[in-house]
């Protein structure tokens, strides 16, 4: 069964803190963080303060996605954040093996994230110091975006390369993800599905979490 993170990007932030107890009871494992600087992507979201409180409310994993220029400044900030996982765009990495090795030597779990337009190849060389791989199945910077179908053939693409290379590395889909294609990414090779606006919209989250789970 996959891994369960839904986006807060997607939550009522006025009632962050009941949304962070709904997440609490259900089934979902991970917390997913987008985090947007305005620069890398045409928005802005929230930053480290936000994630500094919601930390107090719960033990699960923190997934932070970053989707920011210049991640190195503020890795070590993340963590003390609260970040169990931190993902980096490949896209907005010059040195990209010195920000996995950075990530990793603050004790947090190194993710990088491809954009829709990015292959999954250019990974090859980094692939064994990579905890997951984030694909995004939209374009990054805004929620409630259509799936882009081409992403389940690079979810198959990659996990034929992990498993040739004998790894365990996660691929996480962000973007896009619904009770409709959730058993699709599963089946293709993904282990941790991010959903915003499919659980933080319905009538009844706890249950669309379960069904997700069930996937």
């Amino acid at each position: 069964m996959p891994i369960i993170a839904p986006s807060l990007l997607a939550s009522n932030f006025l009632r962050l803190e009941d949304e962070a107890a709904m997440l609490n009871t259900s089934e979902a494992e991970w917390f997913h963080l987008d985090v947007m600087d305005g620069r890398f992507v045409p928005n802005i979201s929230f930053g480290l303060p936000i994630i500094q409180q919601l930390r107090k409310t719960s033990t699960k994993v923190f997934d932070v996605h970053l989707m920011i220029e210049e991640p190195e400044k503020y890795a070590e900030a993340f963590k003390h954040a609260g970040a169990d996982v931190l993902t980096v765009h490949y896209e907005a990495c010059t040195h990209l093996h010195r920000n996995i090795q950075q990530i990793k030597s603050l004790g947090m779990k190194a993710g990088v994230a491809l954009n829709p337009h990015t292959s999954v190849g250019l990974l090859e060389n980094v692939l064994q110091d990579v905890d997951m791989v984030l694909i995004m199945s939209v374009n990054p910077g805004f929620g409630g975006q259509h799936f882009i179908p081409q992403t389940l053939e690079k979810v198959r693409l990659l996990k034929q390369i992990i498993t040739q290379k004998g790894l365990q590395t996660l691929i996480e889909i962000d973007g896009g993800v619904t009770l409709d294609n959730a058993s699709a990414l599963v089946q293709a090779g993904a282990n941790v599905l991010v959903a915003g606006s499919t659980v933080f919209n319905s009538a009844n989250p706890l249950g669309t979490i379960a069904a997700l789970k069930a996937s």
